[in-house]
């Protein structure tokens, strides 16, 4: 199977894809990016504002700015408890990682990252050879393409630890 790297490929929306798509009725929606909708929210100030209304809102300003830095405390505190919830699968070798979390499936190869959110993927296999080290993990997406990372395992003997502790990953944050 080939697949095209070209990033500016948009996918078809049909029925075939989407049983709710009705052709002409309405255009689906690109998800907001967090700055498009932060921009909705900030207001100008008004042309007329006094001296004292800037210092009174620069003040507001660096109030929020300490209680953002308070809450960016809180959710490094936070994500630590989240990750330390739920199963983790990690392996590595000397050029590629393969990880599986909360957030989803990440795979790293020399300093190149592919991230995969469990919404987004469809399927994910495993294969494990019956001669060799090669730990090979391909997800499978809901665009009818696909991406495989290989990890090579010091033994052969934890090839067999490693499909297990990701199918306890799989069972734990993955929704068939």
């Amino acid at each position: 199977m080939e697949q095209r790297i070209d990033p500016n490929t948009q996918p078809a929306y049909a029925a075939g894809t989407d049983p709710a798509y009705i052709p002409g009725l309405t255009a689906p929606r690109p998800a907001g990016t967090p700055d498009a909708d932060q921009g909705k929210t900030e207001e100008p100030a008004p042309e007329g504002a006094a001296p004292e209304d800037l210092a009174a809102a620069e003040a507001a300003a660096s109030g929020a700015q300490d209680a953002l830095e308070v809450t960016d405390g809180e959710k490094a505190g936070e994500e630590d408890e989240k990750a330390a919830d739920g199963p983790v699968f990690e392996v590595s070798d000397r050029r590629g990682s393969i990880t599986a979390d909360r957030e989803g499936i990440r795979f790293t190869l020399d300093d190149q990252e592919a991230d995969f959110r469990w919404d987004e993927i469809g399927a994910v296999e495993v294969k494990s050879p019956r001669f060799g080290r090669r730990f090979t993990v391909t997800v499978h997406m809901s665009t009818n393409r696909w991406f495989n990372a290989e990890v090579e395992a010091a033994a052969r003997s934890s090839l067999k630890e490693w499909a297990e502790e990701l199918d306890a990953v799989l069972d734990a944050y993955f929704e068939e």
